[in-house]
């Protein structure tokens, strides 16, 4: 009789001990987080001593290594725009008997944007800040835009703050796969660009007293109004860069 196949077991959290060797090449440093694809880990290349970054896909998240597939393709795609962060290689593992995929990249240091802006006074940056902020954003983004490309789900937790101060470096996080690119998605990242931009500010509690310049951006958070104004993010970019400022 033919044998019934055995369906792999659900893996929903992936614990592993600081110090473990994983494919004899490299060792887990610490847990960095997690999110509904994967768990991410600080790990260390043997041969060099050099940190990486390793994702690790929840097999159910990922059949037939779709989604990580997508995701390495995609980083590959856009290795020229400076706020990708690089892929380097993809390797699989054995945990608990069941075949989970790991991606290696680049390690970024630098803190979650939700957590740098709750260190600030208020919680909040002031308009110049902000507005410094929204332009490192756009620029970043404008380069995936002009690759036919998109993030599909910027938001404060999973953008990086490398540097700040006159400008802003930054690092995008997980790069998501609502299928191919339309301008719908790249509407939507526009979109949450100008959600995060109002965020910086402290949201609805500051809005009222934000300078004209500010609200002008914003536009009450109106989608159409938004979009009436910048549709990609090149635009908004370039709005930024001419804007006057009573």
């Amino acid at each position: 009789m033919p044998t019934r196949k055995t369906k792999p077991k659900r893996i929903d959290r992936i614990e592993f001990e600081p110090g473990e060797i994983l494919v004899d090449r490299y060792e887990i440093i610490h847990r960095l987080g997690s999110g509904w694809e994967g768990e991410v880990y600080l790990i260390r290349e043997l041969t060099t001593g050099i940190d990486r970054t390793a994702k690790f896909f929840f097999p159910h998240r990922n059949l037939k290594d779709r989604s990580a597939q997508f995701y390495a393709k995609k980083l590959h795609k856009l290795r020229h725009c400076p706020i990708v962060i690089q892929y380097y290689s993809q390797e699989h593992i054995l945990y608990e008997g069941t075949r989970v995929a790991m991606l290696i990249s680049e390690f970024v240091e630098g803190e979650i944007l939700s957590e740098f802006l709750n260190r600030q006074p208020g919680k909040r940056l002031a308009p110049f800040q902000a507005l410094h902020l929204l332009h490192a954003l756009a620029s970043g983004i404008e380069c995936i835009h002009q690759s036919g490309d998109y993030h599909g789900d910027l938001h404060t937790d999973n953008i990086i703050v490398q540097r700040f101060g006159l400008g802003f470096d930054l690092k995008l996080l997980d790069m998501y796969q609502w299928g191919a690119a339309k301008g719908e998605n790249i509407r939507e990242d526009v979109i949450n660009m100008v959600h995060i931009f109002y965020e910086s500010l402290g949201g609805k509690k500051t809005y009222a007293s934000q300078p004209a310049p500010v609200k002008e951006i914003i536009c009450g958070l109106k989608r159409s109004l938004i979009l009436k104004k910048f549709r990609r993010a090149g635009q908004l970019r370039t709005y930024l860069e001419t804007m006057a400022w009573d």
